[in-house]
């Protein structure tokens, strides 16, 4: 693989950050610039000046591209729009390649796990409830990206602590620890960011182009939601009410 430039971000959960990465076919991605806060809202407006500045720094320019990535979710649906519609652009524009990374992942990526071990990543979404997934060593994936009530994600938690010792991270994982202690559990918590950083996303995203290859993601990724928005329709109902009452179909 030819020296490739990748530009990195994320507006998914509440901070902003973005990347610029530096690669060829092996070894370590050189991390060219970096910028990072933490930011409930107001993602639009900050979002491209921020890419900009990333790629000012490195003294390059959207022209230098040769691929993009970027969180696809779960997250807040504005973030996610935001986001997302910034990547399809510049990819449109550019005619670059853009690499999808869930959120869970990004999370997961930075921690290092041994043996056994297994890490929980968690996301407050609110309600009571969690975006939850399980990973072990090397990032696998032990279980699929999901949402769940408090009570059953820490129920599915305690259930791979028995064999392991478990790690937490995320945004949920101070709500979690709480569900777990009534069940006897201990967790230790992780060392990352409980936000998605877009330094693991670059990592992730040049590891995919590695073994997939530029042209595997000429298609801009699709948002991963999980749950329906929160938007009322006319009459005060939400998309899940009002498709119960038969007035819309799903």
């Amino acid at each position: 693989m030819r020296l490739l430039i990748l530009l990195a971000f994320d507006t998914a959960q509440g901070a902003l950050s973005a990347a610029l990465f530096e690669a060829d076919g092996e070894g370590e991605p050189v991390l060219l610039s970096h910028f990072f806060e933490v930011r409930s809202r107001g993602h639009a407006e900050r979002l491209l000046p921020v890419l900009e500045e990333v790629l000012a720094e490195a003294g390059t320019g959207f022209a230098d591209l040769d691929a993009l990535a970027v969180t696809v979710g779960p997250g807040t649906f504005t973030g996610l729009r935001v986001g997302l519609s910034a990547a399809r652009g510049i990819a449109l524009a550019r005619k670059l390649p853009c690499v999808g990374v869930t959120t869970l992942e990004a999370v997961a990526a930075p921690v290092e796990l041994h043996g056994n071990e297994r890490l929980a990543v968690s996301f407050d979404a609110r309600r009571e409830e969690v975006y939850f997934q399980i990973f072990e060593q090397n990032q696998g994936a032990v279980t699929e990206p999901a949402l769940f009530p408090l009570e059953i994600a820490a129920e599915n938690a305690a259930q791979h602590k028995a064999a392991a010792k478990l790690f937490l991270a995320g945004t949920g994982a101070p709500l979690l620890a709480e569900r777990l202690l009534p069940l006897g559990v201990e967790t230790l918590p992780a060392e990352t960011r409980p936000e998605p950083d877009a330094r693991a996303v670059g990592k992730i995203a040049i590891r995919r182009i590695r073994a997939q290859g530029l042209d595997a993601f000429r298609v801009p990724p699709a948002p991963l939601y999980i749950r329906a928005p929160d938007a009322k329709l006319p009459g005060g109902l939400t998309l899940e009410e009002a498709q119960a009452q038969g007035r819309i179909r799903g």
